[in-house]
Formats: C-alpha cells, sequence, structure tokens
C-alpha cells in the first residue's frame, strides 16, 4: 500500500511528517507524491487558528468525496487540543494524538483487520517525555529542520499550543549530537534547530539553548546554524554573548512581537513589555554585524482599542523589522480570551491587517536596500522559474543571481546590487 502526509503548520510540523513518512516506509509502506489517489492519507495538522481547523476540515471532505475507499488519518495538534469533536472525526478513519506518532503504522494495521475507527489521543501530564524520534532525511539538500524541544508552559491567553502539545520538553545533547552527525554525513550544510517554545530548550533538565547552538555548531560539516522562533525574554546578555561567538551561528532572530502595545501585551499574558523588547533588540543588533530581526504581529485582540493599535503599529515601524508575518486574532475555545469582552469584528481586524501589513513590507523594502553593496556569503538552493539560482545569506536575506553552473548546495560570496521585489539580485565574486 502506498502513503500521502499532508502537512499544516510550522516547522516543527515539518520534522514530525518527516518521521511520520520514515516510520511508515521502515513498515514497508511506499510514500507517493500523487497524494489525492494514494491509499493511505496523512493528515498533519495545525490548530493555531480557526482557519487553520477550517482548512484541515474542508481538505478532508475533499478526500473523502474524491477517493471514498481511502484510509484518511488525522494527527497532529487539532485532535489533541480538542479530542471532543465527535461530528469533526466522523469522516477521518485513525485519529491520533500528537504522543502517538511513534504509534501510526500499528494503528494502521489494526485498522485494516477490523475497519472500525480508531481514535487514539493521550492527554499530556506535567511528567511527559520528549518523543526520542529522529531523522535521516529532509527533500531539501542544503537545509535540515531539527526539533530539539517540545511543549510550552506560558499560557498566553490567546493560544491553545500548550493543551495541544502539553508541558515544555527536550532533546537530550546525546540524542541531538548523534542526529545532526547523520545530517551533516548526509551532505546538509545547515542546521535549523526548531521547537515549539524553542527559547525554553533545556529548562526541565538542567541546559539551555546556547548549549543546544553549541553542540550544533561542533559538528564538522555543517557549515550554519540557525535558530527558528523565539520567545525575546529569553535572549537575555548572558545568551547573546555566548551566541555572539559562534562563527557558523546566523545572526538571524525570529522574535515573536504579538503586539506593540504594552496594554494589548498584558491581556495576551505576554512576559515583557515593549521596552524590554526594545532593549533586546538594541543588545542583538549591537553584538551582531548586520543581523536581522524578523517577528510574528497580531491585530484585532480581544479590547485592541485603536489608540492600542496605533501604538503597536508605530513600534514595528521604531524597530524596523526585516520581516513581519502579520496575522488577525482568531477566538481558540478553550483559552482564557476566547471568554473575554470586546472582540472585535472581522471588518475591523481585516482592516488593521491591510494598515499593519503596510508598514511591515515598509520595514521589510528598507531592510533589503540596506542589504545592497554588501558582500555576503549565500548558500544556494534551487532555480526559480526564470532559471535563476536562489540562496539565503546568513541573515536570511533571499538572493538571486544567474548562473550557468549547477549551485545547488553551495555557498558563494556575492555582491548584492540591487533589490527585485522580495529578493535582492546579486552577482558572483
Amino acid at each position: 500500500m502506498n502513503f500521502s502526509i499532508y502537512n499544516f503548520g510550522c516547522k516543527v510540523n515539518q520534522y514530525e511528517s518527516q518521521v511520520m513518512t520514515e516510520l511508515m516506509i521502515s513498515r514497508g509502506y511506499e510514500y507517493t507524491e500523487d497524494k489525492e489517489n494514494a491509499d493511505i492519507m496523512i493528515i498533519n495538522s495545525c490548530t493555531v487558528t480557526a482557519v487553520s481547523d477550517n482548512k484541515v476540515m474542508k481538505l478532508i471532505r475533499h478526500l473523502r468525496r474524491n477517493k471514498d475507499d481511502s484510509i484518511i488519518v488525522l494527527t497532529g495538534c487539532m485532535p489533541q487540543a480538542y479530542p471532543n469533536l465527535k461530528e469533526e472525526f466522523e469522516q477521518v478513519d485513525i485519529v491520533l494524538g500528537n504522543s502517538m506518532r511513534s504509534e501510526l503504522p500499528d494503528e494502521i494495521e489494526k485498522y485494516l483487520i477490523n475497519r472500525e475507527q480508531i481514535i487514539n489521543i493521550h492527554k499530556y501530564t506535567k511528567n511527559s517525555d520528549f518523543e526520542l524520534v529522529s531523522v535521516s532525511k529532509f527533500e531539501e539538500r542544503t537545509r535540515a529542520f531539527i526539533k530539539i524541544e517540545d511543549g510550552c508552559n506560558r499560557y498566553c491567553s490567546y493560544c491553545i499550543i500548550p493543551y495541544a502539545r502539553g508541558p515544555v520538553r527536550s532533546k537530550p545533547i546525546d540524542v541531538l549530537k548523534r542526529e545532526l552527525q547523520h545530517m551533516a554525513n548526509h551532505g546538509y550544510k545547515e542546521i535549523v534547530l526548531v521547537g515549539i517554545n524553542l527559547s525554553a530548550y533545556g529548562q526541565e533538565i538542567g541546559l539551555h539553548l546556547c548549549d543546544a547552538v553549541e553542540c550544533a555548531c561542533s559538528i564538522d560539516g555543517v557549515e550554519r546554524v540557525r535558530l527558528g522562533s523565539l520567545e525575546p525574554e529569553r535572549m537575555d546578555r548572558e545568551s547573546i554573548e555566548r551566541l555572539s561567538k559562534l562563527e557558523k551561528f546566523c545572526p538571524q532572530f525570529h522574535l515573536s512581537l504579538q503586539s506593540g502595545c504594552d496594554a494589548t501585551l498584558k491581556r495576551m499574558n505576554r512576559h515583557y513589555t515593549t521596552d524590554e523588547y526594545r532593549k533586546i533588540v538594541a543588545d542583538l543588533r549591537a553584538a551582531f554585524d548586520n543581523c536581522s530581526i524578523t517577528t510574528d504581529v497580531m491585530v484585532g485582540f480581544a479590547g485592541e482599542t485603536e489608540e492600542e493599535f496605533g501604538q503597536s503599529v508605530e513600534f514595528v515601524k521604531k524597530i524596523a523589522f526585516a520581516k513581519a508575518h502579520v496575522f488577525p486574532y482568531s477566538q481558540r475555545e478553550g483559552t482564557i480570551a476566547a471568554k473575554s469582552p470586546n472582540q472585535l469584528d472581522n471588518s475591523v481586524k481585516s482592516q488593521r491587517s491591510k494598515i499593519m501589513i503596510e508598514a511591515a513590507n515598509s520595514t521589510r523594502k528598507e531592510f533589503l536596500e540596506s542589504q545592497i553593496g554588501r558582500s555576503e556569503a549565500v548558500l544556494f538552493e534551487q532555480t526559480d522559474k526564470n532559471g535563476l539560482w536562489v540562496g539565503y545569506t546568513k541573515n536570511y536575506t533571499p538572493v538571486k543571481i544567474k548562473s550557468d553552473k549547477p549551485l545547488n548546495g553551495m555557498i558563494l560570496n556575492v555582491k548584492l546590487c540591487a533589490v527585485n521585489g522580495d529578493f535582492c539580485i546579486g552577482e558572483p565574486e
């Protein structure tokens, strides 16, 4: 039998989809790119917003209509966060929680015996362990995402993820080192360390995120080490100093902001103020030459006034982010914010999204223009539709160049000459 995987959501989900792919192949199943005609269709869901849930449910209905005899498996954050969605699960043959990933092939074999729906979702406890799984490859030959942390203890008032992922759990350093060495041996030059609350890595086992970064940088064959999304307050001066000493470390920091207004941050149960955030950014820019600061910004949170929204827009402009992902607040059942008064209309959220995106696009353009004239090492990954080679600098500036030679997986010094849309145009040196 063959199988396909539909992945929704973050880099952690991408890693876990690869875990499931390798588990299935090891049990004799064949992966197919013909997703909609697969015998087994595995959906790795995201539930960070209501939009994510809607996309998952729409896909389930479509797949069931298209090929009624296929086995549909739903796993990931959606069923873990909302295990009682009986009606939503009716068209799914197997429903697995986030801690059941390694049991996927066994559950499929059980289903094949009697063709009765299986729902296997275990609640996380404070003593839940990190799932000791690893991967051997990714479709990308130049960059590998390595999950080193799972879970979150923060309980931001709008977020369902602590319920979908459980408490903070971290990958042991010895396990991480073996996985990193394997990736290096198979030609991956850049490692991206990812987690649900990546900044919290090691806090329950006496380690720090810097320990994981230093481990990755110590591996022969790995030429770059990059971090996924970070909670800003964990970037203290000591951590910044440790990271600044690592030659392989990429100075790109995705510091989740959510709002540039202190009153809104407080209602969100975020654990920093705008002044503290601004100071962290200043410390990073002082420690790393030409670093980039990227972020996520939420608009239309419950109770957000026009004045508060205006403060958030001005803060985004002042920080001058290299890039910002802007999204409207989405009520998630089971969170504190979902019950808050003064919920905003979707039309208001949409209008504010447009204004914030305009501000973020402006700072993005300024950042790209600031890179012109610089000479940077670029790791090339693929060609675009026009045959230009596409790669990224250490601070994750996207670059395109012309080349008649294949550049996939190569790191070349490039002079950045111009901005074209969301890319810099370069010339090899």
